[in-house]
């Protein structure tokens, strides 16, 4: 597959070479020729950004730069978060709102469990996940609170 725009149904974003990358859906899973960073960038345009402009966004509400978590799609609160920095060949993308809990793993490892009944092991700490799913959660209650309050302004106009 040359294609692919992240969706709701999608939960991991794993590479697997320079050019190559798995990503694993609810039901499915394949093989996408384009690297993580490439399916992130394409994404973000789909839904009308970049993935430098989502990753500016995002560094701006945290006050943070480093492994920044990327909201995707603004109206589906389409979240993923990186285990490590980007740059890096080895960094997977994980869906914020997919993951139904996290258990540590054996040798610094960390078990991902999927609303579907999908299971993950990866090679991050779990203090490193929690943090990442707490600096994903902090990024969409800001981005919820600032559209609820916009909407509050145009109703009291």
């Amino acid at each position: 597959m040359k294609s692919y725009e992240i969706n709701e149904d999608t939960l991991v974003i794993l590479p697997i070479d320079k050019k190559k990358t798995k990503v694993l859906e609810k039901d499915y899973e394949f093989v996408v020729e384009k690297n993580p960073y490439e399916i992130m960038d394409a994404s973000c345009q789909y839904f009308g950004s970049t993935y430098e402009g989502r990753k500016g966004g995002s560094q701006n509400i945290l006050g943070s730069s480093y492994k920044v978590p990327i909201i995707v799609k603004e109206e589906n609160y389409i979240i993923f978060f990186p285990t490590e920095s980007p740059a890096l060949d080895s960094c997977i993308w994980i869906s914020l709102h997919n993951i139904q809990k996290i258990e540590k793993g054996e040798n610094h490892t960390t078990n991902l469990y999927f609303k579907e009944g999908k299971k993950m092991n990866v090679p991050v700490s779990y203090r490193s996940i929690e943090n990442q799913i707490l600096r994903s959660t902090r990024l969409e209650s800001v981005l919820r609170n600032r559209t609820t309050d916009q909407k509050n302004i145009y109703f009291m106009k």
